[in-house]
């Protein structure tokens, strides 16, 4: 499912979509599309039977060989130990700052973490990222603000993103090329 040109993959793609939209596949086929080491750093939590069933679900898809490490909360410090050890996925910003504001960390500060251990590592990493800002305005607080914090974030990475990519239905299109 990679596209032609995943075997130079840059140093920072950024994916985005919206739910459903073949982000994670996308993103996966991008990772393998390149020789091991393959590293997920996974950032969603088996909280409640749905989320248990979509992990198990992710897991039954991807092939052997991936190195698997959970990064719910502390996702900068596993950027940062992980980056240049092999092709390394980050599977999704979205799920990682629903779990910081739930966890009620400073989320300014923790995007700030994130995008410096971003911009400061050796590639190619592949982060996936749900494009909230093309639905319906959420009716309270907390969802706008989750919402308008998850803009901004998907902003600074694509920002320094050598290549962003949008997937809709199951086919990319790409944003930005760097080369």
């Amino acid at each position: 499912m990679a596209d032609r040109i995943s075997h130079c993959l840059p140093a920072r793609t950024l994916v985005l979509g919206g739910a459903r939209s073949g982000k994670s596949r996308y993103a996966e086929g991008l990772i393998t599309a390149g020789a091991p080491p393959w590293i997920y750093l996974a950032t969603a939590q088996p909280l409640d039977e749905e989320m248990t069933a979509r992990i198990a679900a992710h897991r039954a898809r991807r092939q052997s060989g991936w190195t698997i490490v959970e990064a719910p909360l502390e996702l900068a410090s596993a950027v940062a130990a992980n980056a240049g050890a092999g092709r390394l996925l980050v599977d999704c910003l979205t799920l990682w700052l629903s779990n910081v504001i739930l966890a009620g960390f400073d989320v300014e500060r923790a995007c700030r973490k994130l995008t410096s251990a971003l911009n400061d590592a050796a590639g190619p990493i592949v982060v996936v990222s749900n494009e909230v800002g093309l639905g319906v305005v959420p009716d309270n607080a907390i969802a706008r603000a989750f919402r308008d914090a998850q803009g901004r974030l998907n902003q600074e990475v694509a920002a320094l993103a050598d290549r962003v990519v949008l997937m809709a239905a199951g086919l990319p299109l790409t944003l930005k090329t760097v080369t």
